[in-house]
């Protein structure tokens, strides 16, 4: 059995993009119609996406069972990188919150919308601003080459798309 905080590695692209999307939809709604509650179910999310997967995040359980669906999405892409893109949207999320209960709702709600740019990339381009973060931070040497070896060397996924 799987240690209970892991991150599944590979991903299914099609889920991650349900999960982006999803999220880009409740951090909009939360913007445009004065929402701020909205804030727990997504901090919660990410957090739990954080620490332990999709196992505990509804939004993640719902993916799963849609994103494998979609078959243009199907293909697998590495863990490292997406828990990293969890990590900066429960970040994000986390401020969102403090701010929110600490200064206002007027305050936090701006601290969403790189989220929401970044979310609705990913689930309606397939672009995932996280993962070229972590990407960059690779090639740094900031990201030592055994967290992520697919991502180390991208020439082999390459040639499995070509």
């Amino acid at each position: 059995m799987a240690h209970p905080f892991t991150y599944p590695n590979p991903v299914n692209e099609g889920s991650a993009r349900v999960v982006a999307l999803g999220v880009t939809v409740m951090a909009l709604c939360a913007v445009v119609l004065g929402l701020p509650a909205l804030l727990i179910p997504l901090t919660y999310g990410f957090v739990a996406r954080v620490a332990m997967g999709p196992r505990l995040s509804p939004l993640s359980w719902l993916a799963g069972r849609v994103g494998p669906r979609i078959t243009s999405w199907r293909h697998q892409v590495p863990g490292p990188p997406k828990r990293f893109s969890q990590g900066i949207g429960a970040a994000l999320t986390l401020t969102a919150t403090i701010l929110w209960l600490v200064v206002g709702w007027s305050v936090a709600r701006w601290v969403l919308l790189p989220l929401i740019a970044a979310a609705g990339l990913e689930g309606l381009a397939g672009y995932c601003v996280g993962c070229a973060i972590f990407g960059y931070l690779m090639r740094w040497g900031v990201v030592p080459p055994t967290v992520c070896a697919e991502c180390a060397d991208l020439s082999a996924r390459w040639a499995t798309r070509a």
